[in-house]
Order: structure tokens, then sequence, then C-alpha cells
């Protein structure tokens, strides 16, 4: 049945109340209504889930749409019923039926009232349904979230695999939709020929979101404080934080209603009823932010949020899309801040290291493009574009200057020389290698695949080795966004020229290549080369060392037992002008505030008056003390004089992580009494000797006390001392 196209704007008032349709919505409703097999490509938000209920509405039999999550199944039907008087328009077909209910399901579709019916993959391979399905009509089959059949897809699903095969089983000519609102090149081109429609009517909507302003900090220690502070400045507006652990989802979720913010904590771990009830808090707006595992937010649709918060980043940059893509629905303001470490990228490596090799291998694939993402300094609305298929020109397109980046551009340097010798290398070794080699190959490193195809011996081998490997690796990845490169999509990930490149060799242009972000490590501590983060304030930490010899003077201690680097430089950072502020200080009690703090927190006033600073915000997080269940654990059980050992794997714990624990306890103040053990270890001598040792250092550095003691002590012997130590000397 062919449609006009009054008809179909006649259809959408029938039945939505709409009057217009949105972007591609008609043209892939008349592909669908006019029988043929047909793939949609549309973000989330662009009316996805219209294409096929109203062509289901219009068309007579049912349609069949698979969808993997039952929730979003029952909201969908939900949404048919309310626009229907009859309740069988829609159903749902899975595993969370009884038998009675099933009957119903299959009464509604033998008498023609059920236009459409959802189902898990799993239940169409249940023998009865298949049969059954097979004798009634069905207008076509719709394959939701079609992206869970590529292994590439960003969340493959392994019952996606034999759709096809179950689709023929039940109707050799019924047209097939494909549906799927994130997907690389490679993923789109799976999908087509794992569904075997090959020669589909293909619709692709614009990835852009021009509303969205994207941006990637370092992830800092003080990075509670980053996202408090955030969240402050944008108060009274919606906003959702995602971690990849339940656990840090609980302890941000505190940290936030802890510093006055209404937040709730969501994610699987959760019941039923209080997710419910969360997620509805957030859609009343009793409260302003929920902090989620990506569990949430699925079936949810509230068009203003304002920000998206990615505490770790995602997996992929089909999830980080996704994500983000949940703010600004509305077209309004959307901040999506997401806070990048590498070592958060090495961790989501080590959960990989336990799955099937070609699944590793994906999932390194995936990653690295997260990390090219985050440490690119080219427009990031660029590179997620690029990434899904689609040129962008900053300069004339809609949304160009929304993100860190483009606002603030890093430095550009001519590298017309290195692209000739980067692009002459991949043609040279054949284009046979993905980024990881080609880079090895120019700073002249080995692995086996290079031994393998003897590359080692070719003459351009080395020749790059003048520069970095994370210099060619970021060249590589803006030679990819420019055009000179592309990821074959049959090898995925092997980098290959492209016929602009192959020009490029033959006549060089120029080429300005931007400076990556540096993301350097100190000391736990990450700070972007170049970025203005809160910095400590250098004159006051001089004075704050000087004032702390003093006090250590008077006392007979070395200074360190008073307070610890780390902790004078944190108050160079916040000025805490109170005791009670003090006490916030990193590796700061409140014991040790009261005992210590007076002159300190003195001198910090007088400095901020005499010099005029404005404080950050009298800004100062507080702490939740969700490690105070844990401390206390600990300080009452040492008391009771258990194995330090037992207690650290009561807790689950190594030793070394153990000592860390006991460690913060005695440096911010709290006496813990380990006598018990450290006399089982340790003779009289040996502790004398090492109790003079930190008496007169000048450090409390266990590196430096081990050279003192050339290996005489285990590294583990001189910590257990040191926190004896400063438990008796300090607290």
């Amino acid at each position: 049945m062919g449609l006009t196209e009054i008809d179909l704007h006649k259809e959408l008032k029938k039945y939505f109340g709409f009057s217009q349709f949105k972007g591609l919505q008609e043209k892939v409703i008349t592909s669908i209504v006019n029988n043929h097999d047909t793939f949609v490509v549309m973000p989330t938000g662009g009316g996805k889930s219209l294409c096929y209920q109203l062509p289901a509405l219009i068309k007579g039999g049912t349609a069949i749409v698979v969808s993997p999550l039952i929730a979003l199944m029952k909201n969908q039907v939900d949404a048919i019923r309310s626009i229907s008087s009859e309740y069988g328009i829609a159903h749902v077909l899975n595993s969370s039926l009884n038998k009675t209910e099933v009957k119903q399901v299959k009464d509604d579709i033998s008498r023609g009232i059920t236009k459409l019916l959802y189902v898990a993959p799993e239940s169409l391979t249940k023998e009865d349904y298949v049969d059954f399905l097979n004798q009634q009509e069905i207008s076509f089959l719709a394959v939701d979230e079609a992206h869970c059949i590529s292994e590439w897809g960003h969340d493959f699903r392994p019952e996606y695999r034999n759709l096809r095969s179950i689709l023929k089983r039940i109707g050799d000519n019924i047209p097939v939709i494909g549906l799927t609102a994130t997907a690389t090149p490679k993923v789109q081109e799976d999908i087509l020929k794992n569904l075997g429609i090959t020669d589909a009517n293909t619709f692709k909507a614009s990835f852009n979101r021009p509303n969205l302003y994207y941006e990637v900090r370092p992830k800092t220690k003080n990075i509670d404080a980053d996202i408090i502070r955030f969240v402050k400045q944008n108060e009274g507006k919606s906003g959702i934080i995602y971690c990849l652990s339940r656990k840090k989802v609980e302890e941000i979720a505190q940290t936030l209603q802890v510093n006055g913010i209404k937040a709730v904590p969501y994610h699987a771990g959760l019941d039923a009823k209080t997710r419910s009830k969360h997620q509805d808090m957030f859609l009343m707006e009793d409260i302003d932010v929920v902090v989620a595992t990506i569990a949430f937010g699925m079936g949810i649709d509230k068009p203003d949020v304002r920000f998206v918060i990615h505490h770790d980043i995602p997996k992929s940059i089909e999830s980080y899309y996704q994500e983000t893509g949940r703010a600004g629905r509305d077209g309004g303001e959307g901040h999506c801040l997401a806070f990048y470490a590498y070592k958060d990228i090495e961790k989501l490596e080590k959960f990989m290291s336990g799955k099937p090799v070609a699944e590793q291998e994906i999932g390194h694939a995936l990653l690295q493009e997260v990390v090219a993402f985050a440490e690119t300094s080219i427009s990031r609305r660029k590179f997620i574009l690029h990434y899904f298929g689609e040129e962008f020109d900053e300069k004339t397109g809609d949304g160009g200057d929304m993100d860190d980046n483009v606002r603030h551009p890093k430095k550009k340097y001519e590298a017309q020389k290195d692209l000739e010798l980067l692009l002459n290398t991949i043609s040279e070794i054949k284009e046979l290698y993905k980024s990881k080699e080609v880079v090895k190959t120019l700073i002249g490193k080995t692995n086996a695949l290079i031994l393998s195809h003897k590359t080692d011996e070719h003459p351009l081998f080395g020749k790059g080795a003048y520069k970095e490997g994370s210099y060619w690796m970021a060249m590589i990845r803006q030679a990819l966004v420019a055009g000179y490169l592309k990821k074959d999509i049959e090898t995925y990930g092997v980098v290959k020229l492209t016929d602009k490149g192959r020009d490029f060799i033959k006549k060089p242009v120029s080429f300005m290549m931007t400076e990556d972000h540096a993301y350097t490590e100190t000391d736990d501590e990450i700070a972007v080369a170049g970025q203005s983060g809160a910095s400590v304030d250098e004159v006051l930490v001089k004075m704050l060392k000087d004032l702390r010899k003093k006090v250590a003077k008077k006392k007979d201690l070395p200074p360190f037992v008073i307070f610890q680097d780390p902790s004078l430089e944190d108050m160079a950072l916040k000025y805490p002008i109170s005791i009670e502020e003090l006490g916030n200080i990193h590796g700061v009690g409140e014991g040790k505030a009261k005992k210590y703090g007076s002159e300190f927190v003195g001198l910090i006033a007088q400095y901020v008056e005499d010099n005029d600073i404005s404080r950050p915000d009298d800004f100062v997080v507080k702490s939740t003390g969700a490690n105070s269940s844990l401390k206390l654990y600990i300080i009452q059980n040492v008391d009771r004089k258990l194995p330090l050992t037992d207690i650290a794997s009561a807790k689950g714990m190594q030793m070394p992580e153990f000592i860390k624990e006991m460690e913060a306890i005695v440096y911010s103040g709290t006496k813990l009494n380990i006598d018990y053990w450290v006399d089982d270890i340790l003779d009289e001598e040996q502790q004398e000797e090492i109790h003079d040792y930190f008496l007169d250092a000048q450090t409390d550095k266990i590196d430096e006390a081990m050279d003192e003691f050339d290996g005489e002590y285990e590294d583990e012997e001189l910590r257990l001392y040191r926190i004896k130590f400063i438990s008796e000397v300090a607290n």
C-alpha cells in the first residue's frame, strides 16, 4: 500500500497529535510503508521509535519489534496504549509473562488487534512462538538497537547474532527494518550484512548536536572538589554524573549530599523500588543530580538535562556519545564534561584481560579511540563526527566553537616533512599495520609482528626516531581526521592511505599540526600542560614550611611530624582560615588540626588579608567520612591487638594497601598503638636505630630511609615502624 504525503501527515496528527515530522522521519516511514527493507541511523532524541510505530499503526497485520531492553519495551508499550482505546494494540512477549498473559497476547494478535509486538531476541528462539508467528500476518520486522548485532558495536549481544535465520523462519518476504542510534561505518556495514539487507534504503541523520559543549579536564586528586565546584556553579540545573563502579556512585552521591547538593545514586545494585523512586525524583525535579552507572538513562527522557559529567572516561566513543547525548535534548544548553586520566584507561584494560582474545582486541581498539578523543587538540565535535563517518567543518558547521579545544586553541606548527615521512612509511610497509606498529616502525622499535614481516630491515625503519612515539600517534590521528589516512573496515584498525594521502606523497602541501594535550603525571597528581587549573601558591608554601620548621624546633620534633608536604600544598591551594576548615585539608584530621593548627591558620588568615586573596568560593569540600567505617574498624581492631594481617584480610586488603590506610589514620592525628605487632618483627635495638633515624631525618620518605639503611630493612618494616613513630611522637 503506497501512501501520499498528505495521508502520512493526517495519520501522524491522528495517532500522535504532531503536525510536523522531524528530520528524516517522513522519508523513513514512506520507505517502510512501501515494504522496502530499511536501515535507519538516527541519534537518540531524533524520534527513532516513531519511524516504526507509525507504519505499524497504519499497515495491516502486526509489526514485530526486537529490542534488548525489557524496561524500554515496557515504556514504549505504555506509550502506544495511551494513544488508543484498545489495550491490546501493543504487547510485550518476553520471559516476564505467565501462561495466561501469553495466551492473551496470542489471542489479540490472531484477532488483528495488536499492531506492535515487542520481543526480546531470546523469545524468538522458542519454537512455539516462532510457529505461532509464522501463521500470522506480519507487517514488518524491526530490529531496534541494531548495533547489538555487531561485535564492533559498543553493546554487542551474542543472542542478536542469529536474528537473520530466525526472521527467515517467521516469513520470507517480510520487510526488515534495522534501527540504531550510534554506529560507526564498520558497524553499519556489519548490521546490513548480518540482517541480510545489503540493498536496504539507508537513512542517516546527522550526529551533530550543535548545542552541546564538549570539554575534557585532567582528573586530579581533587576531583570531588572539581565536581562540586562545577555543580554549584550550575545550581538548580539538572545533571547526570556517570561513574564506572557502583561504589564510586555511592561515594560521590554522598559527598554531594554532604555539601548541600540535592543528589541521589542510581545503579543496578539498588532494588527496583529505590531505582524508580530516584528516577522519578529526578524527573519531578525534587533532586538536581543523579550519580549513576550507565544502567541509568536508558529509558529516561528528560529534555532539560543541563550537564553530563563523566567521573570516569567511558569504554568507547559510542558510549560517550550516547551518555553525553542525554544533555540538552530540548535544544538548550548542554555541558558535557569528562575527567580523564590515563590510569583509568589502564584500569579498563585490566578488566578486559579475562575476556576472549578477539573481544580483547576489539575492546582495545575502541579504548584507543577514547584516548585519542581525550588527548586530541583538534575540534572534539569534528573528531566525534569523523568517528561516525560524518564530515564537519568547525569554521562553518553548526556548533563549531562549542568545545574546549576550539575555544582555547593549542599551538599549531608546520609538519609537512613529518607527514611526508609518515605517509611514505605506511605506503612502503604495504599498509599492513595498525597505528601502534606504524609508530614502532617510525621510532625503530620491534615486536613479533614487525619481525615477522622483516620491517626492521627496511631502510625507513627508525627514520622517525627524532620524535617521541606520542608525537607520531597524534599525527596519525590528525591525518585520519584530515582525510590523508583511513582505517580499513574489513581488518579494522589497519591504517591505509586515501587518494588524498597518495596525492600528498606525489605533491606535498602544507600540513599544520596541532600540539596534543600533554597529560603528565606527577605523584598521583595529574596536570595538563598549558591548562589553567587552580595552582598552589608557592610563596605561601615557603612561609608555611618556615613556620613548620619553627614549630618543629620548639617541640623538638622532625618537621614532617607536624604536617606533611602534601598537606602544606593543599593549604596553599585552599587557604583554610579556621581550625574546622583545616580539618578538611588533605592528610589533616581533626586531632592534628587542634594540636598544631592555630599558628598555621593564623598565618594563612594574615596572608589572605595582606594580599587581598579571594579564597576559592570559601570553598571547602566536606568529606563524607565514607571511609570512616573502615577507619573505625581498623582502630577498634588494633585496640583489640588483632594480628594486622587478619584485620587486612577481613577487609579483603593486601598488606601494602592496609598499611596505607593506617598511615592515613596516624598522619591525620589519631593514635594507633601497633607496638604488639612491631615488637614481633623488630627487636629493641633495631627499633631504637630506626627511631633515632626518623628523629633526626629531614623527611619521612621511605626510599631515603631504605638508602640510609642500605637494604638492612624491608620496605614494610620501615613503614610499620614509621606508623608507630608518628603515632607516639606526633599525636
